[in-house]
Protein backbone atom coordinates (compact mmCIF):
# COMPACT_ATOMS: atom_id res chain seq x y z
CA UNK A 1 0.00 0.00 0.00
CA UNK A 2 1.19 3.35 -0.71
CA UNK A 3 0.41 6.72 0.85
CA UNK A 4 -0.21 10.22 -0.75
CA UNK A 5 1.51 13.13 1.15
CA UNK A 6 0.51 16.40 0.60
CA UNK A 7 3.83 18.78 0.92
CA UNK A 8 2.88 21.70 -0.47
CA UNK A 9 0.40 23.66 -2.18
CA UNK A 10 -0.12 26.84 -4.74
CA UNK A 11 3.41 27.08 -5.31
CA UNK A 12 4.22 29.13 -8.74
CA UNK A 13 7.11 27.09 -9.58
CA UNK A 14 9.33 24.16 -7.05
CA UNK A 15 12.35 24.45 -6.75
CA UNK A 16 13.79 20.90 -5.91
CA UNK A 17 17.55 19.05 -5.33
CA UNK A 18 17.72 15.58 -6.50
CA UNK A 19 20.14 13.40 -5.20
CA UNK A 20 20.31 10.76 -7.49
CA UNK A 21 18.23 9.76 -10.71
CA UNK A 22 14.70 9.95 -11.04
CA UNK A 23 12.79 9.40 -14.33
CA UNK A 24 9.11 10.69 -15.51
CA UNK A 25 6.27 9.12 -17.17
CA UNK A 26 7.45 9.65 -20.37
CA UNK A 27 10.91 8.00 -19.62
CA UNK A 28 12.79 11.31 -19.52
CA UNK A 29 16.38 10.80 -17.10
CA UNK A 30 16.43 13.83 -14.39
CA UNK A 31 20.16 13.45 -13.06
CA UNK A 32 21.35 14.71 -9.56
CA UNK A 33 20.78 18.52 -9.34
CA UNK A 34 18.59 21.25 -8.98
CA UNK A 35 15.46 21.73 -11.17
CA UNK A 36 12.68 24.17 -11.28
CA UNK A 37 9.64 23.02 -11.93
CA UNK A 38 6.61 24.76 -13.31
CA UNK A 39 4.48 21.77 -14.99
CA UNK A 40 2.54 18.76 -13.97
CA UNK A 41 4.90 15.88 -13.74
CA UNK A 42 5.46 12.37 -11.79
CA UNK A 43 9.36 11.72 -10.78
CA UNK A 44 9.73 7.73 -10.13
CA UNK A 45 13.41 7.11 -7.95
CA UNK A 46 15.70 4.84 -10.39
CA UNK A 47 16.38 2.93 -6.38
CA UNK A 48 13.72 3.96 -3.99
CA UNK A 49 15.96 3.09 -0.75
CA UNK A 50 18.66 5.56 -1.89
CA UNK A 51 16.86 8.29 -3.68
CA UNK A 52 15.74 10.79 -2.03
CA UNK A 53 14.49 14.57 -3.55
CA UNK A 54 14.90 17.75 -1.01
CA UNK A 55 12.35 20.94 -1.05
CA UNK A 56 13.51 24.07 0.54
CA UNK A 57 10.85 26.53 2.91
CA UNK A 58 8.63 23.21 3.80
CA UNK A 59 6.20 24.98 6.64
CA UNK A 60 5.92 22.79 9.58
CA UNK A 61 3.35 23.92 12.56
CA UNK A 62 1.29 25.55 10.38
CA UNK A 63 -0.66 28.14 12.67
CA UNK A 64 0.85 26.81 15.72
CA UNK A 65 3.38 28.63 18.16
CA UNK A 66 6.29 26.73 16.42
CA UNK A 67 5.42 27.63 13.25
CA UNK A 68 8.70 27.96 11.09
CA UNK A 69 10.07 26.67 7.22
CA UNK A 70 12.34 24.02 6.98
CA UNK A 71 14.55 22.46 4.18
CA UNK A 72 13.16 18.97 4.37
CA UNK A 73 14.29 15.52 2.20
CA UNK A 74 12.10 12.72 1.38
CA UNK A 75 12.14 9.24 -0.61
CA UNK A 76 9.66 7.83 -2.41
CA UNK A 77 7.89 9.45 -5.40
CA UNK A 78 7.38 13.19 -6.33
CA UNK A 79 4.50 14.08 -7.97
CA UNK A 80 2.92 18.05 -9.21
CA UNK A 81 -0.49 18.21 -10.05
CA UNK A 82 -2.05 21.94 -11.37
CA UNK A 83 -4.41 23.24 -9.70
CA UNK A 84 -6.31 26.95 -9.65
CA UNK A 85 -4.23 28.08 -6.87
CA UNK A 86 -0.49 26.65 -8.34
CA UNK A 87 1.35 23.21 -8.30
CA UNK A 88 0.37 21.12 -5.43
CA UNK A 89 3.67 18.71 -4.46
CA UNK A 90 2.72 15.16 -3.63
CA UNK A 91 5.20 12.28 -2.37
CA UNK A 92 4.21 9.23 -2.56
CA UNK A 93 5.44 6.59 -0.35
CA UNK A 94 4.92 3.15 0.95
CA UNK A 95 2.81 2.64 4.02
CA UNK A 96 5.62 1.48 6.11
CA UNK A 97 7.91 3.98 4.99
CA UNK A 98 5.16 6.54 5.72
CA UNK A 99 4.54 5.29 9.30
CA UNK A 100 8.33 5.34 10.33
CA UNK A 101 9.05 9.05 9.03
CA UNK A 102 5.84 9.98 11.25
CA UNK A 103 7.23 8.60 14.26
CA UNK A 104 10.21 10.04 13.82
CA UNK A 105 8.49 13.37 13.58
CA UNK A 106 5.67 13.24 15.54
CA UNK A 107 8.01 12.09 18.49
CA UNK A 108 12.12 11.66 18.72
CA UNK A 109 13.42 8.58 17.21
CA UNK A 110 15.41 8.24 20.69
CA UNK A 111 11.88 7.49 22.45
CA UNK A 112 11.69 4.37 24.57
CA UNK A 113 10.64 1.30 21.89
CA UNK A 114 7.71 0.64 23.24
CA UNK A 115 6.26 4.12 22.84
CA UNK A 116 7.29 4.14 19.27
CA UNK A 117 5.79 0.48 18.71
CA UNK A 118 2.76 2.14 20.16
CA UNK A 119 2.64 4.94 18.00
CA UNK A 120 3.47 3.11 14.68
CA UNK A 121 0.30 1.16 15.77
CA UNK A 122 -1.79 4.21 16.33
CA UNK A 123 -0.44 6.42 13.01
CA UNK A 124 -0.74 3.07 10.43
CA UNK A 125 -5.01 2.67 12.23
CA UNK A 126 -5.30 6.69 12.35
CA UNK A 127 -4.77 6.66 8.38
CA UNK A 128 -6.29 3.13 7.67
CA UNK A 129 -9.50 4.80 9.69
CA UNK A 130 -11.36 6.34 7.27
CA UNK A 131 -11.18 3.81 4.59
CA UNK A 132 -11.96 0.69 7.22
CA UNK A 133 -15.11 2.93 8.43
CA UNK A 134 -18.27 1.71 7.47
CA UNK A 135 -19.89 5.04 6.63
CA UNK A 136 -17.72 8.05 5.53
CA UNK A 137 -16.34 10.38 7.51
CA UNK A 138 -18.63 13.26 8.79
CA UNK A 139 -18.06 16.87 7.27
CA UNK A 140 -16.68 19.33 9.23
CA UNK A 141 -19.12 21.05 11.25
CA UNK A 142 -19.60 25.22 10.78
CA UNK A 143 -23.39 26.36 12.37
CA UNK A 144 -23.66 30.21 12.77
CA UNK A 145 -26.21 32.55 14.25
CA UNK A 146 -26.22 35.73 15.28
CA UNK A 147 -24.48 35.16 18.13
CA UNK A 148 -22.91 31.47 18.10
CA UNK A 149 -19.97 29.77 16.01
CA UNK A 150 -19.58 26.08 16.32
CA UNK A 151 -16.57 24.97 14.42
CA UNK A 152 -14.86 21.27 14.76
CA UNK A 153 -12.88 20.76 11.35
CA UNK A 154 -12.80 17.15 9.82
CA UNK A 155 -10.90 14.97 7.71
CA UNK A 156 -11.79 15.19 4.34
CA UNK A 157 -10.05 18.64 3.51
CA UNK A 158 -7.52 16.65 1.16
CA UNK A 159 -9.20 15.75 -1.95
CA UNK A 160 -5.85 15.59 -4.19
CA UNK A 161 -3.91 13.42 -1.62
CA UNK A 162 -4.74 11.18 1.29
CA UNK A 163 -2.63 12.94 4.06
CA UNK A 164 -1.04 16.53 4.65
CA UNK A 165 2.68 16.70 5.94
CA UNK A 166 1.82 18.93 8.99
CA UNK A 167 -0.33 18.56 12.18
CA UNK A 168 -3.22 18.95 10.67
CA UNK A 169 -3.05 15.05 9.83
CA UNK A 170 -0.19 13.88 11.81
CA UNK A 171 3.56 15.07 11.18
CA UNK A 172 5.65 13.90 8.14
CA UNK A 173 8.60 15.15 7.36
CA UNK A 174 10.51 12.48 5.09
CA UNK A 175 13.84 11.15 6.13
CA UNK A 176 14.63 14.89 7.28
CA UNK A 177 14.80 13.76 10.95
CA UNK A 178 17.40 11.26 12.53
CA UNK A 179 15.91 7.71 12.26
CA UNK A 180 17.45 5.85 14.43
CA UNK A 181 17.59 1.89 14.35
CA UNK A 182 14.53 1.85 17.08
CA UNK A 183 12.15 3.63 14.83
CA UNK A 184 12.74 0.99 12.41
CA UNK A 185 12.43 -1.76 14.68
CA UNK A 186 9.45 -0.69 15.77
CA UNK A 187 7.45 -0.32 12.47
CA UNK A 188 8.70 -4.27 11.95
CA UNK A 189 7.61 -5.46 15.42
CA UNK A 190 4.62 -4.05 14.54
CA UNK A 191 4.19 -4.29 11.04
CA UNK A 192 0.64 -4.55 9.88
CA UNK A 193 -0.89 -4.35 12.65
CA UNK A 194 -3.58 -1.64 13.91
CA UNK A 195 -5.99 -0.63 16.64
CA UNK A 196 -9.34 -2.38 16.66
CA UNK A 197 -12.48 -2.22 18.45
CA UNK A 198 -14.50 -5.17 17.76
CA UNK A 199 -12.95 -5.61 15.09
CA UNK A 200 -12.80 -2.71 13.03
CA UNK A 201 -9.88 -0.07 12.84
CA UNK A 202 -9.81 2.10 15.20
CA UNK A 203 -10.16 6.26 14.91
CA UNK A 204 -6.35 6.63 16.97
CA UNK A 205 -6.80 10.05 17.29
CA UNK A 206 -3.65 11.66 19.72
CA UNK A 207 -2.19 14.81 21.40
CA UNK A 208 0.81 15.78 22.64
CA UNK A 209 0.05 16.59 26.74
CA UNK A 210 -3.59 15.25 27.85
CA UNK A 211 -2.94 17.66 31.20
CA UNK A 212 -3.55 14.35 33.25
CA UNK A 213 -7.04 13.51 32.17
CA UNK A 214 -8.08 12.74 28.62
CA UNK A 215 -10.56 14.05 26.63
CA UNK A 216 -13.57 12.22 25.33
CA UNK A 217 -14.34 12.03 21.66
CA UNK A 218 -17.51 14.73 21.27
CA UNK A 219 -15.82 17.53 22.81
CA UNK A 220 -13.80 18.17 19.87
CA UNK A 221 -15.54 16.83 16.84
CA UNK A 222 -19.60 15.91 16.10
CA UNK A 223 -21.72 14.62 19.35
CA UNK A 224 -20.81 11.18 18.88
CA UNK A 225 -20.15 8.65 21.59
CA UNK A 226 -17.18 6.54 20.55
CA UNK A 227 -16.17 4.11 23.27
CA UNK A 228 -13.00 3.97 23.30
CA UNK A 229 -12.43 7.37 22.76
CA UNK A 230 -13.28 8.57 26.25
CA UNK A 231 -11.98 10.52 29.09
CA UNK A 232 -9.25 8.45 31.06
CA UNK A 233 -6.84 9.54 34.39
CA UNK A 234 -3.58 9.29 33.21
CA UNK A 235 -1.89 7.55 35.68
CA UNK A 236 -2.11 3.94 37.63
CA UNK A 237 -5.02 5.47 40.14
CA UNK A 238 -7.03 8.07 40.23
CA UNK A 239 -5.87 11.02 41.85
CA UNK A 240 -7.98 13.45 44.04
CA UNK A 241 -9.98 14.59 40.96
CA UNK A 242 -13.25 16.71 42.01
CA UNK A 243 -13.75 19.21 39.39
CA UNK A 244 -12.56 20.43 36.40
CA UNK A 245 -11.89 23.91 38.07
CA UNK A 246 -10.34 22.34 40.70
CA UNK A 247 -8.21 19.94 38.49
CA UNK A 248 -6.97 22.46 36.34
CA UNK A 249 -5.45 24.90 39.18
CA UNK A 250 -3.37 22.23 40.93
CA UNK A 251 -0.64 20.05 39.60
CA UNK A 252 -1.59 16.57 40.45
CA UNK A 253 0.53 13.49 39.70
CA UNK A 254 0.25 11.75 36.04
CA UNK A 255 2.12 10.39 33.60
CA UNK A 256 2.26 13.39 31.89
CA UNK A 257 3.20 15.25 34.64
CA UNK A 258 6.83 15.18 34.17
CA UNK A 259 9.77 17.48 33.84
CA UNK A 260 12.59 15.43 33.74
CA UNK A 261 15.03 16.76 31.20
CA UNK A 262 16.60 13.45 30.03
CA UNK A 263 12.98 12.22 29.37
CA UNK A 264 11.55 15.31 27.96
CA UNK A 265 14.96 15.14 25.59
CA UNK A 266 14.35 11.84 24.11
CA UNK A 267 10.92 11.90 23.65
CA UNK A 268 9.98 15.46 22.03
CA UNK A 269 11.47 16.75 18.44
CA UNK A 270 13.99 19.46 19.01
CA UNK A 271 11.10 22.01 18.30
CA UNK A 272 8.97 20.71 20.49
CA UNK A 273 11.29 21.10 23.11
CA UNK A 274 11.06 24.67 23.20
CA UNK A 275 7.45 23.80 24.95
CA UNK A 276 8.01 23.34 28.75
CA UNK A 277 5.09 24.31 30.30
CA UNK A 278 2.86 22.46 28.76
CA UNK A 279 1.32 20.28 31.69
CA UNK A 280 0.29 23.66 33.64
CA UNK A 281 0.25 27.32 31.94
CA UNK A 282 -0.76 30.77 31.92
CA UNK A 283 -1.73 33.64 29.57
CA UNK A 284 -2.80 37.55 30.26
CA UNK A 285 -4.51 39.23 27.92
CA UNK A 286 -5.96 42.79 28.44
CA UNK A 287 -9.27 43.59 27.36
CA UNK A 288 -8.34 45.32 24.51
CA UNK A 289 -6.09 42.70 23.47
CA UNK A 290 -9.15 39.93 23.63
CA UNK A 291 -11.29 42.52 21.93
CA UNK A 292 -8.88 42.40 19.07
CA UNK A 293 -8.08 38.63 18.79
CA UNK A 294 -11.74 37.99 18.31
CA UNK A 295 -12.06 40.55 15.58
CA UNK A 296 -9.03 39.31 14.06
CA UNK A 297 -9.81 35.47 14.43
CA UNK A 298 -13.97 35.96 14.44
CA UNK A 299 -15.01 39.15 12.23
CA UNK A 300 -17.07 39.78 15.59
CA UNK A 301 -16.78 43.81 16.87
CA UNK A 302 -17.55 43.02 20.32
CA UNK A 303 -15.95 46.38 21.89
CA UNK A 304 -13.33 45.73 24.84
CA UNK A 305 -14.02 42.24 26.85
CA UNK A 306 -16.00 42.48 29.98
CA UNK A 307 -16.24 38.54 30.64
CA UNK A 308 -15.81 35.33 29.70
CA UNK A 309 -17.51 32.00 30.53
CA UNK A 310 -17.65 28.65 29.96
CA UNK A 311 -21.21 27.41 29.27
CA UNK A 312 -19.80 23.57 28.48
CA UNK A 313 -16.41 21.64 29.63
CA UNK A 314 -15.36 18.00 28.78
CA UNK A 315 -14.58 16.23 31.21
CA UNK A 316 -10.88 16.98 30.79
CA UNK A 317 -12.08 20.73 31.78
CA UNK A 318 -11.83 21.48 28.03
CA UNK A 319 -14.19 23.87 27.13
CA UNK A 320 -16.07 23.47 24.03
CA UNK A 321 -18.87 26.02 24.29
CA UNK A 322 -17.65 29.65 25.71
CA UNK A 323 -19.44 32.99 26.25
CA UNK A 324 -17.62 36.04 25.84
CA UNK A 325 -19.33 39.45 26.51
CA UNK A 326 -17.91 42.82 25.57
CA UNK A 327 -18.92 46.18 25.91
CA UNK A 328 -21.21 46.07 22.35
CA UNK A 329 -21.96 42.56 22.25
CA UNK A 330 -21.65 39.09 23.04
CA UNK A 331 -20.56 35.56 21.17
CA UNK A 332 -20.32 32.22 22.04
CA UNK A 333 -17.83 30.05 20.50
CA UNK A 334 -16.85 26.72 20.06
CA UNK A 335 -15.79 23.92 20.14
CA UNK A 336 -12.40 23.35 21.12
CA UNK A 337 -10.00 24.25 18.64
CA UNK A 338 -12.00 27.10 17.17
CA UNK A 339 -11.65 28.54 20.58
CA UNK A 340 -8.18 27.44 20.98
CA UNK A 341 -7.71 29.64 17.76
CA UNK A 342 -10.16 32.59 18.56
CA UNK A 343 -8.35 33.46 21.81
CA UNK A 344 -4.47 33.59 20.58
CA UNK A 345 -2.31 34.86 17.57
CA UNK A 346 -2.10 30.91 16.87
CA UNK A 347 -3.35 28.51 19.14
CA UNK A 348 -3.76 28.34 23.17
CA UNK A 349 -2.51 25.29 24.46
CA UNK A 350 -5.57 24.02 24.48
CA UNK A 351 -8.96 24.81 25.65
CA UNK A 352 -8.62 23.23 29.34
CA UNK A 353 -8.29 26.67 31.27
CA UNK A 354 -10.41 28.87 34.11
CA UNK A 355 -10.29 32.36 33.64
CA UNK A 356 -9.52 34.88 36.72
CA UNK A 357 -10.39 38.59 36.69
CA UNK A 358 -7.21 41.00 37.50
CA UNK A 359 -6.78 44.63 37.46
CA UNK A 360 -6.68 45.36 33.69
CA UNK A 361 -6.53 42.01 32.65
CA UNK A 362 -7.93 38.55 31.96
CA UNK A 363 -5.61 35.68 33.19
CA UNK A 364 -6.21 32.49 31.78
CA UNK A 365 -4.62 29.38 33.44
CA UNK A 366 -4.56 26.22 31.73
CA UNK A 367 -4.04 22.67 30.79
CA UNK A 368 -2.20 20.34 28.84
CA UNK A 369 -1.39 20.75 24.86
CA UNK A 370 -3.44 19.83 22.46
CA UNK A 371 -7.16 18.45 22.49
CA UNK A 372 -6.14 15.94 24.95
CA UNK A 373 -8.71 12.85 23.09
CA UNK A 374 -6.86 9.03 23.25
CA UNK A 375 -3.37 8.85 24.16
CA UNK A 376 -1.15 11.37 25.05
CA UNK A 377 2.36 11.41 23.56
CA UNK A 378 4.23 12.57 26.31
CA UNK A 379 2.28 10.80 29.00
CA UNK A 380 2.90 7.09 26.90
CA UNK A 381 6.40 8.15 26.82
CA UNK A 382 6.51 8.31 30.46
CA UNK A 383 4.50 4.97 30.92
CA UNK A 384 7.44 3.31 28.25
CA UNK A 385 10.02 4.73 30.14
CA UNK A 386 8.51 2.79 33.12
CA UNK A 387 9.11 -0.52 31.36
CA UNK A 388 5.27 -0.83 30.30
CA UNK A 389 4.67 -2.64 26.96
CA UNK A 390 2.89 -0.75 23.77
CA UNK A 391 -0.09 -3.16 24.04
CA UNK A 392 -0.46 -2.13 27.71
CA UNK A 393 -0.07 2.00 26.78
CA UNK A 394 -2.54 1.73 24.07
CA UNK A 395 -5.34 -0.69 26.65
CA UNK A 396 -4.49 2.42 28.75
CA UNK A 397 -5.60 5.04 26.83
CA UNK A 398 -7.82 3.22 24.09
CA UNK A 399 -10.25 1.36 26.71
CA UNK A 400 -11.62 -2.28 25.35
CA UNK A 401 -9.19 -2.36 22.75
CA UNK A 402 -7.40 -4.92 20.81
CA UNK A 403 -4.21 -5.07 18.68
CA UNK A 404 -3.95 -7.09 15.76
CA UNK A 405 -3.32 -7.52 11.75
Amino acid sequence: MNVSVGLLEGQAAVEVDLTATFTDTNGKTYRPGRYSLTSELTLNPSDPASCAFALDNVTIGIGFHWERKERQVFRGALRLIKRAAGLTVINDVPLEDYVTSVISSEMSASCPLEMLKAHAVISRSWLRFPKDKPAPVGKAGKTFDSHEILRWYGREAHPDFDVCADDHCQRYQGITKAFSPAAAAAVRATAGEFLRYRGVICDARFSKCCGGITERYSTAWEDEAIPYLESIYDGPAQSGFHSPETWIRSSPPAYCNTDDPDLLSRVLPGFDQETRDFYRWQVAYTPEELADLISTRLGADLGPIRDMEALARGPSGRIYRLKVIGERDYIIIGKELEIRRALSRTHLYSSAFVVDKEVGRFVLRGAGWGHGVGLCQIGAAAMANEGQTYTAILQHYYRRTTVSA
